[in-house]
């Protein structure tokens, strides 16, 4: 698929079908996470697979994914063959820009002004949604703000924080989000040349 046709079909689904997904499709969109850019090449990205049934089916209810099925949308969660959660520690970032080459001129550390974990985090994200556009799946995202107790769960380590889950598998019809409904924006709106307007 050419990259334009990726993007263009890039969408949150939240409903799929019974079917499996090709544990190749997965590795590859696994992969794809860990293929993002990566602040001083701290490689602090965490990517956990997640295809055993009960397993999701326990994210599903610490998602309260029936309280979501109550208000008339379709089991998600627990029906995607597959679940990707995305890790970051900012702790391998501290710790790599605490090496030479990475110190300032007076050696000190550098001072954050934007977190770049949680860039890469989201660089890894969009990679693993591109991706499984790529291989004629379908994807949604759940933040983890929306899933408490995630982390111990997965039995991740201490200093990794997940990002949410993105659900994968074959789409199915869902019920559209009202949040389409919102009017787009005019990209001259939005892009700017040498400065903005």
């Amino acid at each position: 698929m050419e990259f334009s046709e990726v993007l263009a079909h890039r969408r949150m689904v939240r409903n799929y079908t019974e079917d499996p997904v090709e544990p190749a499709a997965l590795e590859r969109i696994a992969a794809a996470a860990l293929r993002a850019p990566s602040a001083g090449n701290s490689q602090a990205i965490g990517v956990v697979v997640v295809t055993d049934l009960a397993l999701r089916r326990q994210i599903a209810a610490i998602a309260d994914e029936a309280e979501y099925v109550e208000a008339g949308f379709d089991p998600w969660i627990s029906r995607a063959p597959a679940h990707i959660v995305i890790s970051v520690s900012r702790q391998v970032y501290l710790d790599r820009y605490s090496e030479p080459d990475k110190l300032q001129s007076d050696g000190s550390a550098i001072d954050w002004p934007v977190p770049y974990w949680w860039v890469d985090a989201g660089a890894a994200l969009m990679a693993v949604l591109l991706a499984t556009v790529d291989e004629g799946l379908a994807a949604g995202f759940l933040g983890v703000h929306s899933v408490p107790d995630l982390h111990a769960l997965l039995n991740l380590p201490e200093h990794h924080s997940p990002i949410g889950v993105v659900t994968v598998g074959h789409p199915a019809p869902d019920r559209r989000s009202t949040s389409l409904d919102r009017p787009k924006k005019e990209i001259a709106d939005l892009i700017h040349r040498n400065h903005w307007p």
